[in-house]
């Protein structure tokens, strides 16, 4: 009876805050403040309110609840296990097979950009080959910035 009137009065009011908020013309804030106000008095009308004030004080709704909790925390370590383990035993026992086929270690794949795009009469140049170019003097900070720029982007055959 209290939770009845408790939330009828808080969907009043909400409903009360939500045409003040209206007249300010600010409808959509005022359809959003309408919508959460209906809530309370909706969850009264459909029976919810009085089966929750019944599970509240019911020492085996809790005694449930727990049971429940304890559940959800018993699922959530295996998981935590498992996920640090690498899998279920069967996928442990198939990657062992596995690894064991597997010896020696596969060979390099090839790069991802495919095949150099440098013509074969000219070699290649390491970092290390080459003496660092030093800026000029004179030059801005903003002119040095491009030309690092520009030599990453050489250095990659771009």
């Amino acid at each position: 009876m209290i939770a009845e009137t408790v939330c009828s009065a808080v969907s009043a009011a909400g409903l009360g805050i939500a045409a003040v908020t209206a007249y300010r013309k600010r409808f959509l804030a005022a359809t959003r403040i309408a919508a959460y106000s209906l809530v309370p008095i909706g969850l009264v009308m459909t029976g919810v309110v009085g089966w929750l004030a019944d599970t509240a004080f019911s020492p085996t709704a809790w005694a449930g609840f727990g049971l429940l909790g304890c559940a959800w925390v018993l699922f959530a370590t295996t998981r935590g296990v498992e996920r640090r383990r690498g899998g279920t035993r069967k996928e442990r026992r198939a990657a062992a097979r596995a690894a064991q086929g597997d010896a020696v270690a596969p060979a390099a794949s090839a790069p991802s950009l495919g095949p150099a795009t440098r013509p074969a009469d000219r070699p290649a140049t390491r970092p290390a080959d080459r003496p660092a170019a030093r800026p000029a003097k004179g030059t801005s900070r903003g002119e040095d910035d491009f030309s690092d720029i520009e030599a990453i982007l050489k250095k990659h055959g771009i």
